[in-house]
């Protein structure tokens, strides 16, 4: 099916979704902060990122922020994974450039409808 990067420093929440997505028949890559989902996203080209946004160092909303600045990321769909769920903190994050918002934790069914619906776009 598809290559999802996971960018998660919490390795449960890792397993997770590592599990969820390979159970879907997707290939999943992973990193445990910004900086190393930065240099698997220009290696690799996923076709989709799930961003955490509390990451060690890099924060996912500045890793996001210089994927879509880099030509050879730009077009890959950034999709916030974060405990960040209160008033605002959706808009905030979109407006910051992530192309969809999942809330921690995670739903299984709407975490694989997000990630299909996401995918299913051109």
């Amino acid at each position: 099916m598809a290559t999802v990067l996971v960018v998660e420093d919490n390795p449960t929440n890792m397993t997770l979704a590592t599990f969820l997505l390979k159970s879907a028949g997707h290939t999943v890559l992973s990193a445990t902060d910004g900086e190393a989902a930065l240099a698997l996203a220009r290696a690799e080209q996923p076709h989709l990122i799930l961003m955490d946004i509390q990451l060690p160092g890099m924060d996912g909303l500045e890793a996001t922020a210089q994927l879509k600045l880099d030509d050879a990321t730009r077009r890959i769909p950034v999709i916030a994974l974060t405990a960040l769920a209160m008033k605002g903190d959706e808009e905030r994050i979109l407006a910051a450039g992530c192309d969809g918002y999942i809330a921690k934790p995670l739903r299984y069914q709407d975490f694989l409808a997000t990630v299909a619906a996401r995918l299913s776009r051109p």
